[in-house]
């Protein structure tokens, strides 16, 4: 059977069972950010355990798509050693919503391993809870399973949890025996068994029995129904039932392995470095799909965790004599392998390699600079007999040359050396607590007083696309310090979502008046979040919610507009184009967009143009509602990070632009009036951001751009035609000044030299100069130190200056002492300049940096003195 028989055959068998097929959720889950990653498959059906959401089924299947690489559920360090961990993989999981529980869970995990997929009987074992006696029992009742292979295990195997908080509930793990030929040795010289590490017997699926909700304080409350969550490794079921050693042995990973080997010119088995490609098949799937789904790496959050996985890949690349980019190449034939379960991947695979070569061609520039600081650093520690790498250090590789920890820890263990983290750990704390604030709840500050309830029953229910002031009945609210919550039976009020903003307006009762702030969800009920009211206690639950109009439909005007700039550009720059994230509010819009090239104005103007005339046609919007592979069927555009239900609600633009979105929006096209770019920009490699507004801000835009250029006529004494070249004009005079005055001061302080390099001073055996040259620019600086370094051997010089309250430091090194290796530019100004508080860096022959504030140069000045002093 294949990796894509396997996989329909289990998706197949539930669906006989009465479950409905989900597709997966993202892999970054953009709409949680509890979690940095989705690591089960259980992660999209979250609301449905915690009772905020619901489903139209209540049994379902899929195979979702995994990541896991930090907290609890982290395999990044047995990634590529052995050969069954991963940091993507497959889960195949079948779930129960209030529906069937331990019983038939047990019962058709046993039916599919045993009588369709043939797998012997007694080569399997079940582990349970160690108090789930009801699971033991149903494992005995239910089975011909042998009693002696049920089992019992502790917290730590046998009772599973998504992260530090949420749903859980005890488990029973189905393990597999492959064999003595298998066994790799128990670490403590005992006998192999289930549990005990050792890769003979491999853990295949996992029946989880979400009965608890776990607090951030740690404590466990009961749900209010039960439910089944259950995983299948999807990789490792796959080496089973092909009967082979390993999971990168079979066809999930053999196709992306025998593509390396064509890339680096060594087929894998053949290859003394297997350990590389096996990291480099499983770190390129983890990143296309995390790429696909909407992540970009980045130095923080989930961003800086792809950024850490490719560097890895790309050093474990070094073995197989890549020093090229390459892992991009591999994107192609992983489309090939899992662009039929997964489309997303095809639909953006230009956009994911050219991602991924960017990141590459960015990281080699530094890669090798980093190893030979390395070798150095190893250099040193062999001199003193020390096995020990300072946290500085470690701290140096990572901020000035991209080194991850984890890749440094690589190189050392690779040479028997340690880290010490207790001071790395130091300087890290800011960049820590800026990736732990990027893992907050969006709704920060949330109280955690009790809801008061006003009636039971469905709330909720958004009646906004129509009305914008109903009647309506208030169903539950809370009183915080920040906010009043508030959860109506029916609301015009728009929740946060698909990049729209929450609405603003109020709710009115008997004796009290709320200022709506904000709209926010939490699973399928709609909170309004409202500001403080001393008075507020309703004695009636009939109220008046009224949506602030004026903003709304200005709104409303935006993100019609983002539909029609989301199709200029891909109208305009090409089908690569997808969205990459938005903002809609009332004022303005946003959109980020893959594209790896700035845009011209020639392209702003002929996508505003483009946008503009489908507003004069006056184009009437369709809205409707349908079955989501329906809609995609017609090319209908999703979003990125956006999880969509069976049934999804579609905005079309008549020829022109077809998109699913549950936003509000104008009628007809010509509600906008006008529109307008304002700025185009890029945020992050390969992905570029435009802003522009629309409507009455538009026009008010072009009043004051008109303002301005009178303005500018009556300064300049000229007419619009002619402004920009007056202006011009002026520039270049100006710039020819500036170098005038350049060349007189430089001219100036070349004067100096033979004076300047009088008054060194031999410390270490040299040359050592330290000259402060006034208020002069950093070129300036430059220039002189050029000047000294051709004059001077054994020369090491800092030169200063300062420019409104700004340090200017040049640092220049000899070509002699940069050849010998004795010293670097470079690392010596970063030391000097970290004293003075600031920062720089450039050759190793002269470089340069600068600080606020002029207070420590005395202070810089002699730190460097006593840098040179024990080079």
């Amino acid at each position: 059977m294949t990796a894509q028989e396997i996989r329909k055959q289990f998706i197949d068998f539930f669906i006989s069972k009465g479950h409905t097929f989900v597709p997966s959720s993202p892999v970054v889950p953009l709409d949680d950010p509890t979690l940095l990653f989705t690591n089960a498959g259980m992660n999209q059906f979250k609301d449905v355990f915690l009772e905020k959401g619901s489903r139209p089924y209540s049994r379902a299947v899929n195979s979702q798509k995994c990541i896991r690489v930090s907290g609890k559920h982290n395999d990044l360090e047995e990634v590529g050693q052995d050969t069954y961990h991963h940091t993507f993989f497959e889960m195949l999981g079948n779930w129960s919503f209030g529906d069937y529980y331990k019983k038939e869970a047990i019962e058709w995990a046993w039916e599919l391993l045993t009588d369709v997929w043939k797998l012997p009987k007694e080569k399997l074992y079940a582990t349970v809870y160690t108090d789930d006696d009801e699971a033991a029992e149903l494992w005995r009742t239910q089975t011909d399973i042998d009693p002696r292979h049920i089992l019992r295990f502790g917290e730590k195997d046998n009772f599973w949890e998504m992260g530090a908080t949420g749903p859980c509930g005890p488990c029973s793990e189905i393990h597999f025996d492959r064999g003595a030929e298998f066994c790799d040795g128990h670490p403590d010289g005992e006998e192999c068994f289930v549990n005990s590490g050792c890769a003979r017997y491999i853990e295949l699926w996992n029946l989880v029995f979400i009965q608890y909700n776990r607090d951030e304080n740690g404590d466990l409350h009961p749900l209010p129904r039960k439910h089944v969550d259950t995983g299948a490794g999807f990789e490792r079921l796959v080496a089973i039932l092909q009967n082979k050693p390993s999971n990168y042995d079979t066809d999930v990973f053999t196709g992306i392995l025998d593509q390396i080997g064509l890339l680096c010119g060594t087929p894998y088995l053949q290859s003394r470095e297997q350990m590389a490609y096996r990291v480099v098949a499983d770190h390129v799937r983890m990143l296309s799909f995390s790429i696909a789904d909407g992540g970009l790496p980045s130095n923080e959050g989930r961003g800086y965790v792809m950024r850490r996985i490719l560097r890895r890949a790309a050093r474990y690349g070094r073995k197989l004599d890549m020093r090229e980019p390459f892992i991009y190449k591999l994107v192609p034939t992983l489309d090939k392998l899992m662009g039929e379960a997964f489309p997303e991947l095809i639909e953006r695979a230009d956009h994911i390699a050219a991602i991924i070569r960017s990141e590459e061609e960015h990281f080699n520039r530094t890669l090798d600079r980093g190893l030979e600081i390395f070798d150095k650093i190893k250099s040193d520690l062999k001199q003193r007999n020390d096995i020990l790498i300072p946290g500085s250090e470690v701290f140096r590789l990572y901020d000035t040359y991209g080194f991850p920890v984890d890749l440094t820890q690589i190189l050392a263990n690779e040479n028997g050396l340690a880290l010490d983290m207790k001071d790395f750990d130091r300087l890290m704390e800011e960049q820590k607590q800026r990736a732990r604030a990027a893992s907050k709840f969006a709704m920060a500050g949330t109280d955690q007083n009790e809801w008061i309830i006003m009636n039971e029953g469905p709330d909720s229910r958004f009646v906004g696309y129509d009305e914008l002031a109903i009647e309506t009945h208030i169903m539950r609210y809370q009183v915080g310090e920040n906010h009043i919550r508030v959860i109506l039976k029916d609301t015009p009020f728009y929740a946060e979502s698909g990049g729209q903003v929450g609405d603003q307006g109020t709710i009115s009762g008997e004796n009290f008046k709320l200022n709506v702030v904000d709209t926010q969800k939490d699973g399928d009920h709609i909170i309004h979040l409202c500001e403080p009211h001393d008075t507020f206690m309703p004695q009636s639950d009939k109220v008046l919610a009224q949506v602030v109009t004026f903003e709304r439909q200005d709104t409303a005007r935006n993100h019609t507009a983002t539909h029609l700039l989301h199709a200029a550009l891909r109208q305009v720059l090409g089908n690569h184009v997808n969205q990459a994230g938005s903002l809609v509010e009332a004022d303005r819009l946003r959109f980020d967009f893959s594209h790896f090239e700035k845009i011209t104005p020639r392209q702003i103007a002929e996508m505003e143009t483009i946008i503009n005339q489908k507003i004069q046609q006056d184009l009437k919007l369709e809205t409707g509602h349908e079955k989501l592979s329906e809609a995609r069927s017609k090319g209908a555009m999703a979003l990125f990070g956006e999880k969509y239900a069976d049934i999804v609600r579609t905005v079309a633009i008549p020829n022109y632009s077809l998109e699913l979105c549950g936003g509000t929006h104008v009628r007809s096209t010509g509600e906008i009036g006008l529109f307008l770019i304002v700025s185009e920009s890029s945020i992050a490699s390969g992905v570029r951001r435009i802003e522009a507004i629309s409507g009455s801000k538009a026009v008010a835009y072009l009043q004051r751009a008109r303002d301005t250029l009178q303005q500018l006529n009556s300064v300049l004494n000229t007419q619009d035609e002619h402004v920009l070249e007056k202006v011009r004009l002026l520039i270049e005079e100006n710039k020819k000044l500036e170098k005038q005055l350049v060349r007189e001061t430089t001219t100036k302080l070349a004067s100096h030299i033979d004076s300047v390099l009088a008054n060194s001073e031999t410390i270490n055996g040299i040359n050592t100069i330290v000259y402060q040259a006034g208020a002069i620019p950093v070129e300036q600086l430059k220039e002189l130190g050029d000047k000294i370094r051709e004059s001077s051997k054994a020369t090491i010089a800092l030169l200063t200056s300062e420019q409104e309250d700004k340090l200017n430091f040049v640092c220049i090194v000899s070509d002699d002492l940069v050849s010998s290796k004795k010293a670097n530019a470079s690392d010596l100004v970063k030391e000097v300049a970290r004293v003075a508080g600031g920062g720089g860096g450039g050759r190793p022959h002269l470089a340069t940096a600068g600080a606020k504030g002029t207070a420590k140069l005395v202070e810089a000045q002699k730190a460097f003195k006593d840098i040179v002093a024990r080079l």
